[in-house]
């Protein structure tokens, strides 16, 4: 039986997976969290095989929650949920430590095998993704992706600054500056190539950084 915890900021989605996975013999929903520190406390507690996690949550977002499972060394993989599947932002999410993503509207039967891939220590990337990316990623031979230039830290940055955050409001979020955050977007446009914040968000929207609620 794979156990498997529900990790979405809408609770219609986490309803949505709930009723799919209850069809399904070989899986059982164990839990649920709507935001990322709420994942980290019931994953330590239940530690389910899989954490279907969303991408885009409020404070603590599902690449930056997968990074602390598995700096805590929790056994449980993570398959990302999210709105953009492209190859740039497969690598963020392999480099996080998930062992892959769906996107959102994918047909059921995709979701159920997508889980069954990921609980077995397999691989689950949407159509459309290179299937040999993880070993490429994992040999180190990834392809080269604007987002694997910017750190952790400007890829926050670029996340707010994209969804319409004042520098003071980016600010408050990340415990910085707001002197910082402008710093951060300067470097952001130099790195990228970029003139204006309204170019850093169609690059956002254009490389999946932001996504659209479902």
């Amino acid at each position: 039986m794979i156990s498997i915890l529900l990790v979405d900021d809408h609770a219609i989605v986490r309803e949505g997976l709930r009723r799919l996975l209850q069809d399904c013999a070989d899986m059982e929903v164990v839990g649920e969290a709507g935001d990322g520190h709420e994942a980290l406390r019931l994953t330590r507690k239940l530690q389910p095989q899989v954490a279907v996690m969303d991408l885009s949550m409020p404070e603590l977002d599902g690449i930056e929650t997968t990074k602390r499972l598995v700096e805590e060394g929790l056994p449980t993989k993570v398959l990302i949920l999210t709105m953009h599947a492209n190859e740039e932002y497969a690598i963020r999410v392999l480099q996080a430590g998930a062992h892959g993503f769906i996107g959102k509207g994918s047909p059921s039967q995709e979701v159920v095998d997508a889980i069954r891939t990921v609980a077995t220590g397999g691989y689950a990337l949407p159509p459309g993704i290179a299937a040999d990316l993880p070993r490429r990623y994992l040999s180190k031979d990834s392809p080269t992706s604007p987002l694997g230039a910017l750190s952790d830290r400007e890829l926050q940055v670029l996340k707010h600054l994209a969804e319409g955050r004042t520098s003071r409001e980016i600010a408050l979020e990340l415990h910085l500056s707001a002197k910082t955050v402008d710093t951060y977007r300067a470097r952001l446009l130099t790195k990228l190539n970029l003139n204006t914040t309204a170019d850093l968000i169609r690059f956002a929207l254009r490389h999946g950084v932001i996504e659209n609620a479902w």
